[in-house]
């Protein structure tokens, strides 16, 4: 991965998909920081289409813990995953990236690498509703941990301003899966004070604001 061609590079990173999946929990848990820089790598790099869905397969594989995590937020995946986000109009792609984002979005370091990005918060928002249930879903998902953990008047705010609310509003009022209304309530209950005094929410919806 670190030094061939795009052809090598692919198939190294399918490799070690394949060498990982028969690896132990232990050896999954102690992976060095090397090896999620070259995986990060490759997924900026965009060398094929098919290298790109093994390693965002990877990360999904390896980011369940923590230390993992870790190792990708500092290898610089939720700005590269961001990017990918804002390109990509295929489906699965979405779906995998946003899985990928939900786990990372679980540590702090997480979050904050993507209130850092210019359009972190705006383009999850995007994709709630617009690609399918599984990414309607996972977006909900990163916006609540985003909520619980990491809520500051300035991302209240941005929030407000990218449509969040509305974006909310309509999960409620739409069929998109029980888990997916029942996290959107939980936010808009968990900020209702300071988004209900908002001018840029409907009249007609503050009548049916979630208690």
């Amino acid at each position: 991965m670190q030094g061939g061609n795009y052809e090598s590079r692919a198939y190294a990173v399918l490799l070690l998909k394949s060498m990982l999946e028969v690896a132990d929990t232990l050896k999954l848990a102690s992976l060095k920081h090397e090896l999620f820089a070259e995986i990060v790598q490759v997924l900026r790099d965009q060398i094929s289409h098919q290298a790109s869905k093994t390693t965002l397969q990877l990360l999904i594989n390896l980011c369940p813990w923590g230390r993992n995590r870790i190792k990708a937020i500092e290898a610089n995946a939720v700005p590269v995953l961001i990017d990918i986000l804002l390109d990509s109009p295929e489906r699965r792609t979405c779906e995998t990236v946003l899985m990928v984002l939900d786990l990372l979005c679980q540590c702090a370091d997480g979050r904050a690498e993507l209130l850092g990005h210019g359009a972190g918060l705006a383009v999850v928002s995007k994709k709630i509703l617009r690609v399918s249930q599984v990414a309607s879903e996972r977006a909900v998902r990163i916006i609540l941990s985003i909520s619980k953990h990491s809520i500051t008047t300035s991302v209240v705010q941005e929030m407000v301003q990218i449509g969040i609310v509305n974006k909310l509003y309509l999960v409620l009022q739409v069929d998109c899966g029980s888990r997916t209304k029942d996290k959107a309530r939980e936010v808009l209950k968990m900020l209702a004070r300071v988004w209900k005094s908002s001018p840029c929410i409907p009249a007609n919806l503050l009548s049916s604001y979630p208690e």
